[in-house]
């Protein structure tokens, strides 16, 4: 999105790792942009970006109409607003809270209800796409919220995203759809990572398994994403983390979780569950979800 003009409003932004980084300076070009990190290097770099970082959230939300949250858990997120100088501190009635972490639809509405007690409303907004297109506002958001406090984030939201899925009016909704999301992605990986480990097993290089495949009915994004990052893992090269593989385990749990709740059995993405645990156990939680192919089996065939 091009943007002309800078805005008046003020948006804080909680959390400036992989994700809450790009899109604090993807919102800095066109919003004053208020940021809060516990880490001093993510705060440091959002800095060097034109992003005013603040020691706490409560002093990151003060002045800012909204407030959007890009932490990992629900924990992270109930921490960074209702904790010790947390964002609600700061916030007036009639804020606006965007919700983009994947937390699951009961958390969504849990927190919805509490920042209601203080006339704060969620709108319930979790992303899918990534850093890279992240920084270049090219995101997929899953909204849902009250009609007017939507229309508050609207201008946030369309800086960020270049496809925008209004998918109810409470919040959880949008978690809900996130949900679906995550388990196609979580199995596309995992079969993404199972196809080319049995490549390499076989005796064909991943990289030509990929470049053979990638344009067949057997293509999906995820096999064309993360594939050269499998493959550079497969050959004992350490990707670049641009997912972390624990964001998975979180997530394919909210996945299942969900399924158990509505009594809807989820095969696939139980299996796809086990194979992040046995990924995070295995050492590899902080390196780039890519990586469960090395798990797999051994690196080629012996016949």
């Amino acid at each position: 999105m091009t943007t002309t003009s800078r805005s008046a409003t003020a948006v804080a932004v909680i959390g400036l790792g992989a994700m809450g980084a790009p899109m604090a300076l993807r919102l800095a070009e066109r919003f004053e942009v208020r940021g809060y990190d516990p880490l001093a290097a993510n705060a440091q770099r959002a800095a060097a970006g034109g992003v005013a970082i603040h020691d706490t959230p409560a002093s990151a939300a003060a002045g800012a109409q909204i407030v959007l949250l890009a932490v990992r858990t629900l924990e992270q997120v109930e921490i960074a607003l209702f904790g010790d100088a947390g964002a609600v501190e700061g916030l007036v009635p009639g804020a606006a809270v965007i919700l983009t972490s994947t937390v699951g639809a009961p958390g969504a509405r849990a927190v919805a209800e509490e920042l209601g007690r203080h006339s704060v409303e969620l709108v319930d907004v979790p992303v899918s796409g990534g850093p890279v297109r992240a920084g270049q506002g090219d995101l997929l958001v899953m909204v849902s919220g009250a009609p007017a406090a939507v229309a508050l984030v609207r201008p946030v939201l369309e800086t960020l995203a270049s496809s925008i899925a209004d998918v109810g009016e409470r919040p959880g909704d949008g978690q809900a759809m996130k949900t679906v999301n995550q388990l196609l992605c979580g199995v596309h990986i995992a079969a993404a990572a199972e196809a080319l480990a049995l490549a390499q097993g076989l005796g064909i290089e991943p990289q030509a398994a990929l470049d053979a495949l990638g344009a067949g009915a057997a293509a999906s994004f995820m096999f064309s994403n993360r594939g050269p990052r499998i493959v550079q893992a497969l050959a004992g090269e350490e990707p670049e983390v641009l997912s972390r593989e624990d964001i998975f385990v979180k997530d394919m749990g909210i996945v299942t979780d969900a399924g158990r709740a509505v009594h809807v059995a989820l095969p696939l993405a139980a299996a796809a569950e086990q194979l992040y645990q046995l990924g995070a156990a295995a050492g590899l939680a902080a390196r780039d979800d890519a990586t469960i192919a090395t798990i797999l089996g051994s690196k080629r065939s012996r016949d």
